[in-house]
């Protein structure tokens, strides 16, 4: 069965395309990560990609013309399946809804509580006892599109963001290769 052709786009430090590499690594994993496309070109994840000979581009949001250059690079790498991973933009609605159904994200907390950025700050901030991570299908309206996965993380006593922020990242990476199986299984 061939395997679900991947796309990452990124901004950052690259750790949940890192857990999606690892995932894609074995043998009877249903997906491949065809592309990496980060939008600034100091990202540390473009050096995981290369490290993995996984094809990489930068492409920079400040460009006239930035997500359909980005769309195009995707469609021309016969992309299935976009997956946001620390990809620091909000994407158009119309760039969301050519990618319907085909584009997710992972995000730090449990939707639909504290989308958007500052999330453990704001957890803390509220006093809540758990947080966790979610997994989700990209829609025009920000962290608002259907769930995939979650996972509970518990806020213990003493937690300060970074601590907080470390416990959701290990969950984070369990479980956003889990989605994407599930997506390429079809479940």
């Amino acid at each position: 069965m061939a395997r679900l052709r991947l796309g990452v786009l990124i901004s950052g430090r690259g750790s949940n395309l890192q857990a999606l590499i690892d995932g894609c690594a074995a043998p009877d994993f249903p997906a491949e990560i065809v592309l990496v496309i980060s939008n600034k070109a100091d990202a540390a994840g473009l050096a995981r990609a290369k490290a993995a000979s996984i094809p990489s581009s930068v492409i920079s949001h400040r460009e006239p013309g930035f997500e359909a250059a980005v769309g195009d690079a995707l469609r021309d790498a016969g992309v299935e399946l976009v997956c946001l991973a620390g990809f620091m933009r909000v994407l158009s609605a119309d760039f969301v809804a050519k990618w319907r159904d085909r584009l997710i994200n992972i995000h730090p907390s449990l939707l639909p509580a504290f989308p958007g950025l500052e999330t453990h700050r704001r957890v803390l901030a509220s006093g809540a006892t758990e947080t966790g991570c979610t997994v989700h299908f990209v829609t025009a309206a920000l962290d608002a599109g259907p769930i995939i996965l979650q996972e509970k993380v518990p806020v213990l006593p003493g937690d300060d963001e970074d601590r907080l922020a470390a416990r959701v990242l290990a969950v984070e990476h369990r479980l956003y290769p889990q989605a994407v199986r599930l997506l390429a299984e079809r479940r």
